[in-house]
């Protein structure tokens, strides 16, 4: 079923509301330009906090018939597939299909309460999200190397908000919004059935704030590492909320334990090996609500056992001061993360390209998928980046791959999320208000029609 887009005017009474609290933080804006909140060495201002917080929505319209991102030059763009139910996350198999996670918010009756969370939910509505989950990974397979997916077809079906997936052997892992789940997989099927068997169970539960889990395996197939974002903003939830959140998982996969193995990481997305130095990284977002100009998303290589702040402190130790009690023992532990991805940006998707013969103008570094801002004027993100690396580390400043997915007149045509390179090396970027899967290769003559 084709997930159908919120352009209905909300009820004039609840317009009425979204208008009053939006133009109440109108006097918020940006004071520095969004290139500050990039690099090893971002520009972190004064915060300035507020009880209404700023709120510059792009509501969801989905892209006019024909129209794509616009890709960087020397690249094209076409759709592998499209009239998906919000495709948030990919994997790519070994033999080159393309799984897609076509997925949105569970049920968490809990989060985001009173009249701000009322309105905070409606907002959120109007940008795309928040409606309803197909709970169900569809298989993409572009069988005659066109670039088109001539077959689609329900992969797994009857999950709870899926996210993350990984391949160790023939055993497939799926991410719930509450469990790791396994199952059994030969090359080539197009469909598997039955429930899966329960690896480990994740935090979720009524709150439930940020429900999209993430995993990567190690190279030998022994361990996952599994994110779990944490359960507010800021905190505000209170401490006993927070348990065994904000953090990555290492998960022994020979006897189904897990602990932590980085924490203090707010809300983090998209996991990578970088092949040089064997690091993991990761894209973290953030927190909201400190001023357009704060606080820097950011991507890092992971340190076992390292901290990094959240909700006590940002960006290494700088102090959060509406956290209550501070914990000043936690923020002198707290590390800087490695590279900025700018305010807002909502950046999810992480994959690193080493070389790719479809993309000879981007080599060694990540792609970001940046789902774009609601809490900076003006907005921010929206797009999907490259980041060069040399030796192992970010190496200057991003470079954009694919734009355009906001109208002149501030509305979302599309949102990108999840990132990954298909078998042949090109960019695959899941879009999911405009419910596509993008991908990009250098310029060459456009494929078939679908």
């Amino acid at each position: 079923m084709k997930r159908r887009l919120n352009t209905k005017p909300l009820p004039s009474a609840l317009l009425a509301a979204v208008i009053a609290w939006a133009c109440a933080a109108c006097h918020e804006v940006a004071h520095l330009p969004a290139s500050a909140g990039f690099g090893p060495n971002p520009t972190l201002p004064t915060p300035d906090p507020s009880l209404i917080p700023t709120v510059n929505i792009a509501p969801a319209k989905g892209w006019p018939d024909g129209a794509t991102p616009v890709a960087a030059p020397g690249t094209t763009v076409h759709a592998l597939a499209q009239e998906l139910d919000h495709p948030r996350w990919l994997y790519v198999l070994p033999n080159g299909d393309v799984l897609v996670a076509e997925t949105d918010t569970p049920s968490k009756p809990d989060d985001n309460k009173g009249v701000k969370g009322w309105i905070t939910k409606m907002v959120m509505k109007e940008a795309g999200s928040g409606d309803h989950s197909a709970n169900r990974i569809t298989l993409l397979r572009d069988a005659d190397g066109h670039g088109v997916a001539v077959i689609r077809t329900v992969f797994l079906e009857g999950l709870n908000s899926p996210f993350g997936m990984v391949l160790i052997g023939n055993q497939l892992y799926v991410a719930d919004t509450d469990a790791v789940l396994r199952f059994d997989y030969l090359e080539g099927e197009t469909h598997l059935t039955g429930r899966g068997t329960k690896v480990i169970d994740l935090p979720a539960g009524p709150i439930n704030h940020h429900w999209t889990k993430n995993l990567i395996a190690t190279a030998d197939g022994t361990h996952l590492y599994v994110t779990v974002g944490s359960n507010s903003n800021e905190g505000e939830n209170g401490v006993d909320a927070e348990a065994d959140r904000a953090a990555v998982w290492e998960v022994n996969l020979a006897d189904g334990s897990h602990r932590i193995f980085a924490s203090g990481l707010r809300n983090p997305n998209g996991l990578a090996w970088e092949p040089r130095t064997g690091a993991l990284w990761t894209a973290v977002n953030e927190r909201d609500e400190l001023g357009s100009d704060l606080v820097p998303d950011y991507m890092t290589a992971l340190k076992d056992g390292a901290f990094y702040g959240w909700p006590y402190s940002y960006y290494g130790q700088h102090v959060d001061t509406r956290i209550k009690p501070q914990r000043p023992d936690l923020v002198a532990r707290a590390i800087a993360p490695d590279y900025a991805l700018g305010s807002h940006t909502a950046s999810l998707g992480l994959a690193y390209l080493d070389s790719s013969p479809l993309l000879p103008m981007f080599h060694d570094g990540m792609f970001v998928g940046q789902h774009g801002s609601w809490n900076r004027r003006p907005r921010s993100g929206y797009k999907v980046i490259f980041v060069p690396f040399a030796n192992g580390r970010p190496h200057g400043l991003p470079v954009d791959v694919l734009t355009g997915f906001l109208s002149p007149n501030g509305d979302a045509y599309g949102r990108p999320v999840g990132v990954a390179l298909d078998k042949g090396g090109a960019l695959l970027v899941a879009d999911d208000v405009g419910n596509a899967v993008w991908r990009v290769t250098a310029s060459s003559p456009a494929p078939a029609a679908q």
